[in-house]
């Protein structure tokens, strides 16, 4: 019934030049306490106004009500994998699904995404099916947020995105750059030029092994400093930043020194690391979602193939503390859960981890608004609710000062000033 109200209702708000929204409590990005009884003007997209007070509409304006609420800017999440799911039959649907099959089920992923409010994200890696639904949803052929990709993730042979590890020999192939697999800094450009071609927006490299890869180590360095070099001064020559999967240290270290925009997971990062991290400005991206969950997993016998087991429960369970100790020191915390490891939809749930850690709410939230915004060079754009900025806004129930769960209940989602998700809130012309 619920989807089918937000259905109904999406007519009437995705036509209506200028919308009000009434905010009980509202947290733009921007200012330092939460505000109080104001209006959103939204008009042809954008944030047009932002008043105090609950103004008035004439006749031609729409209102919505979310006096009730606290409303935010729309939640970005920078580290997403939205063709796949978690699952004990993950391994062999790379044989037994197309392209088609794939595409299809990730518009189901797409749209739980952003319905939990998650009205931008990062893909970080697929088969570029990826890059096919980052523009479908921007022709509004396909309902979800707005997609960043970097199509295929870049790994070395044999690394963690080899598309040809855990094969017999019979099926295993030689990749090379256009399957995203690179020996030397030579292969490194092309890999990257063939990203560019294939519609990449970013670049992700796995620089260390991988938890759920199907090779016996998970983080020991896979990449040479020629090799990174290469990689991150030809993103840089095509307009892209990067990303470095990464949960040993050496590797960590290697990517940093070279340029690396972000790093992801962390999960064995020590104090040179972090320190580093500090010296070059580089963003880390935690993850605590995806160690929650694989370390949860490996407990189950058959979910996992046996090789991931031991790394699941040991580079997982890591994470956290790894996580506290960076934010403790000073490092920039950017929000991304792994969501295609933990499932779509639960994006969350990233919030309450954080918090467990230490972190206040509202630093919890700025890490998946503005400095997420910043990360994919959106920031006079996205992550505020501001004037002039795309209407990308999300309302949850309660104050999530007091109880951070609230923002796994998001109730109301406007994407560029469409209204995507609309559930008990009331609305009137």
């Amino acid at each position: 019934m619920k989807l089918l109200i937000a259905c109904l209702l999406l007519p009437l708000f995705a036509f209506a030049q200028t919308t009000y929204l009434h905010c009980g409590r509202l947290i733009t990005g921007t200012d330092e306490e939460v505000l109080t009884e104001h209006t959103l003007v939204v008009t042809d997209g954008r944030i047009a106004m932002v008043e105090a007070g609950y103004l008035e509409p004439t006749d031609s304006v729409a209102v919505i009500d979310l006096r009730a609420h606290t409303v935010l800017p729309g939640l970005i999440d920078l580290h997403v994998h939205v063709e796949s799911q978690s699952s004990p039959t993950a391994y062999s649907e790379r044989f037994t699904m197309d392209p088609a099959d794939v595409a299809l089920r990730a518009t189901a992923y797409c749209r739980k995404t952003l319905e939990a409010g998650f009205t931008t994200v990062r893909d970080l890696g697929g088969s570029g099916v990826n890059v096919s639904l980052r523009d479908a949803i921007n022709r509004g052929h396909v309902v979800g947020p707005r997609i960043f990709t970097a199509e295929k993730a870049i790994a070395t042979t044999g690394g963690h995105a080899d598309p040809s590890n855990g094969r017999n020999r019979e099926l295993s192939f030689d990749a090379g750059p256009e399957a995203g697999v690179i020996n030397g800094p030579e292969e490194a450009y092309k890999a990257v030029r063939t990203r560019y071609k294939n519609g990449a927006d970013c670049i992700k490299i796995t620089a260390t092994g991988g938890v759920l890869s199907v090779a016996k180590d998970g983080s020991g360095p896979q990449f040479t400093d020629a090799e990174l070099e290469a990689i991150v001064a030809a993103a840089k020559d095509y307009g892209m930043h990067t990303a470095a999967h990464a949960h040993g240290v050496e590797g960590m270290k290697r990517a940093i020194r070279a340029g690396i925009t972000t790093i992801e997971h962390g999960s064995l990062m020590d104090e040179e690391a972090m320190a580093l991290m500090i010296e070059h400005g580089t963003y880390y991206v935690p993850t605590l979602s995806a160690g929650k969950f694989v370390a949860e997993k490996a407990k189950i016998p058959g979910y996992f193939p046996p090789v991931i087991v031991p790394k699941a429960l040991s580079i997982g369970a890591a994470l956290q503390a790894t996580f506290k100790q960076a934010y403790d020191r000073g490092v920039k915390i950017a929000f991304g859960t792994d969501s295609g490891v933990s499932p779509h939809g639960d994006n969350a749930g990233e919030f309450v981890y954080m918090v467990e850690a230490g972190v206040p709410p509202l630093e919890a939230i700025r890490t998946a608004t503005v400095t997420a915004a910043e990360v994919l060079g959106m920031e006079a754009e996205l992550g505020q609710l501001s004037v002039g900025f795309l209407a990308d806004v999300v309302a949850v129930p309660g104050d999530p000062r007091e109880d951070i769960g609230v923002m796994r209940e998001v109730m109301f989602v406007m994407k560029e000033g469409v209204v995507m998700k609309n559930s008990p809130t009331s609305s009137r012309k």
